[in-house]
C-alpha cells in the first residue's frame, strides 16, 4: 500500500449490528464477526455441512453507512470452495455502491480454501491470512454507502476503516422483502452479491432484502419456517422445489404436508403479510425426470462442472417428485388454502422454455450473470408493479 495516498486521519468503526443489514444473527470469532443467515438455534438442529456453509454465506448481507469518507478499508477473513479437477471459480466480490449505484468492486485474496473432491465428497483445508478489501477516490461529499459481501464465499468482518466519521444508515420507511429459496436464489453463478436475481428485484421495488436462499437446502426444514416465521417482514416469499427433487428427499406424500407444515409456521408469525408461494424455474433435466442428481462424471473428467438427473421417470408413479408434479401441487395447495394474502408464480414465468433456449442453463442447474437480471427483472415486474408486493414505500 502506497503511504503517499494514505489518509491522514484513520477512524477505526467497530463493525456493530446496527452497521449490518441482510443477517440473521452476527457471532464473534476469532477472525471477526461472522453473519449467520439462520440462527444458532436452527443451526444446532442439523449437521449437514452444505447447509452450514450456504446459510454462511452472505448473499444479501451488507454493510450500510452514511460518510464523508473518500476511502474505506474492510479487513475479512473468508472461507471459500475449490472442486478439485475443475478450473477455480473467480473470487467473490464486494460491491460497494453509493447512494444506490454500483461505484466500485473488490475481491479478497486470503482467506481459507475448501477443495472438494466432486466425485469422492473428500474435502481438505487451507487456511490463509486475513486480507483487506479497499475502497478509495470516493468523493468527500455525505453519502449513503453499502459494501455488499460475497454472496459465495464465507466472511468474517475482521475491521472497517474510514478516512472519516461513520454513523449508521437507517432503512427509513422501505419494506422488508423476506425471501427464501435454493441456490438459485442464494445467487450461484451470479456476477457479484448486488446483482443475483433477488438483489435486482429488490432494488427495482424499492425494499430491503433478507435473502435466506441456501444451496443445496430448501428442503421444507421446519428450523427454516421458524426462522421465517421469527424475522420481521412486510413481504414473504418462498421459493419451493428444487433442491427437494435434486436431494431426493420427499415422496410426493410427505411433500404436501411438509408445504402445508411449512406454511402454517410461516403464518404463526405472520398472520395476514403478502406470502408469496415461488414454484420451480424451468430446468429441464428434472421436468419429468426425479432426482437424485448428481455431478455429471463425464464432463468433470473434461474439467467441466455439470449435473444431470439420475431418476427412472417411471418412478413419478410411485410418488417420485419432479419439477412437473411439484408445480401441479403447489398451484392446487395455494389454491385450496383459505388465505387471501397467499399467492402463487409459476416459476417458468420468470425462466421458461423460450429462456432456456436463448439462455440455457451452463451446469444444466444454475443460471448465468445474464438471465440473473432477466429472472430479477421479471420478478419486480410482477410482483412489485401490479402483482401482490405491489405498492411503494
Amino acid at each position: 500500500m502506497d503511504d503517499e495516498h494514505e489518509p491522514s486521519a484513520w477512524h477505526t468503526v467497530p463493525v456493530t449490528e446496527d452497521l449490518v443489514h441482510g443477517a440473521i444473527e452476527l457471532e464473534r470469532t476469532e477472525h471477526g464477526l461472522l453473519p449467520h443467515r439462520l440462527p444458532a438455534r436452527a443451526r444446532a438442529q442439523c449437521a449437514d455441512p452444505q447447509l452450514h456453509l450456504a446459510e454462511s454465506q452472505p448473499s444479501g448481507v451488507r454493510l450500510v453507512f452514511r460518510t464523508r469518507a473518500t476511502v474505506v478499508e474492510l479487513d475479512t477473513y473468508s472461507t471459500r470452495v475449490e472442486y478439485r479437477g475443475v478450473p477455480p471459480r473467480p473470487r467473490g466480490v464486494h460491491d460497494l455502491r453509493v447512494d444506490g449505484v454500483l461505484a466500485a468492486q473488490a475481491s479478497a485474496t486470503g482467506g481459507t480454501v475448501v477443495s472438494i473432491d466432486p466425485s469422492t465428497g473428500a474435502t481438505e483445508t487451507r487456511p490463509g491470512p486475513v486480507s483487506t478489501v479497499r475502497f478509495d477516490g470516493l468523493a468527500p461529499h455525505d453519502k449513503r454507502v453499502e459494501i455488499w459481501l460475497p454472496h459465495n464465499e464465507s466472511t468474517r468482518l475482521a475491521a472497517l476503516r474510514t478516512d472519516a466519521p461513520v454513523e449508521p444508515a437507517a432503512s427509513g420507511s422501505r419494506r422488508i422483502w423476506l425471501h427464501h429459496g435454493s441456490s438459485i436464489s442464494q445467487g450461484s453463478n451470479a456476477a457479484s452479491p448486488s446483482t443475483t436475481w433477488p438483489a435486482l428485484a429488490a432494488s427495482l421495488g424499492d425494499v430491503d432484502l433478507i435473502n435466506l436462499g441456501f444451496s443445496g437446502s430448501a428442503l421444507l426444514d421446519p428450523f427454516t419456517a421458524r426462522a421465517l416465521r421469527d424475522t420481521p417482514a412486510d413481504l414473504i416469499s418462498v421459493k419451493i422445489g428444487i433442491n427437494v427433487v435434486n436431494a431426493d428427499v420427499m415422496r410426493r406424500r410427505a411433500f404436501v404436508p411438509a408445504v402445508h407444515g411449512f406454511l402454517d409456521t410461516i403464518r404463526e408469525g405472520h398472520p395476514t403479510t403478502p406470502l408469496l408461494v415461488v414454484s420451480p424455474l424451468l430446468c429441464p433435466m428434472h421436468e419429468n425426470t426425479p432426482g437424485p442428481g448428481e455431478f455429471d462424471t463425464a464432463a468433470l473428467r473434461e474439467g467441466v462442472v455439470r449435473f444431470r438427473a439420475t431418476g427412472d421417470p417411471a418412478e413419478r408413479a410411485a410418488g417420485k417428485l419432479t419439477l412437473t408434479v411439484i408445480r401441479d401441487e403447489l398451484a392446487d395447495i395455494v389454491a385450496r388454502r383459505s388465505d387471501p394474502n397467499l399467492h402463487y408464480l409459476d416459476g417458468r414465468t420468470l425462466y421458461g422454455e423460450s429462456d432456456a433456449t436463448e439462455l440455457p442453463l451452463p451446469d444444466a442447474l444454475h443460471p448465468d450473470a445474464e438471465t440473473h437480471r432477466r429472472i430479477g427483472d421479471r420478478f419486480a415486474a410482477w410482483a412489485f408493479a401490479d402483482g401482490p408486493f405491489a405498492g411503494r414505500s
